[in-house]
């Protein structure tokens, strides 16, 4: 069985993906966040996009008890909070970043490619993951190239400017 989910895993590491941030608040007001880049858009009327994470993240749990989340669409360069925000360190995510709040009062990154604003619209249980449906409330886009995660490695994709 650990055969096949390495070869799943490797499989799966030859589809290229964006690295995005999902963030949350606490009831008692703290943010919580971890990177997620099993993310899609999932439809345009009403607009929706869908992001798995791991049952067992504490951040879910608040995403859950909220039905509020934010996600946050890194760019180029952010690597290391790539990084930050899928170790076990909860209390050092946020240290020295610069937040912006979208109008319903939800945390997003503020140097970012682009990021949304959800509530939780549906849930599915999807093995040991969690996929979370939320409709878009407010979003934001920006410039820049994404941050992308390709066989274990970050790196990016620079398209030809007009």
């Amino acid at each position: 069985m650990s055969e096949d989910k390495d070869r799943f895993r490797s499989l799966m590491s030859h589809f290229a993906t964006g690295v995005t941030i999902v963030t949350g608040v606490e009831p008692e007001g703290g943010p919580v966040g971890l990177t997620a880049n099993a993310v899609a858009s999932v439809s345009l009327e009403p607009p929706l996009l869908l992001v798995c994470m791991e049952r067992r993240s504490s951040s879910l749990d608040v995403v859950l008890r909220t039905g509020r989340f934010g996600l946050s669409i890194l760019r180029r360069g952010d690597e290391e909070l790539a990084r930050r925000f899928s170790e076990d360190l909860p209390a050092e995510r946020f240290r020295g970043l610069t937040l912006t709040t979208a109008e319903s009062g939800m945390p997003v990154l503020a140097e970012c490619l682009a990021w949304v604003d959800c509530k939780m619209w549906r849930g599915f249980e999807a093995g040991d993951h969690r996929i979370v449906v939320g409709e878009v409330l407010e979003c934001h886009v920006s410039s820049g190239d994404p941050l992308v995660f390709f066989k274990g490695e970050y790196g990016t994709i620079a398209l030809p400017r007009e």
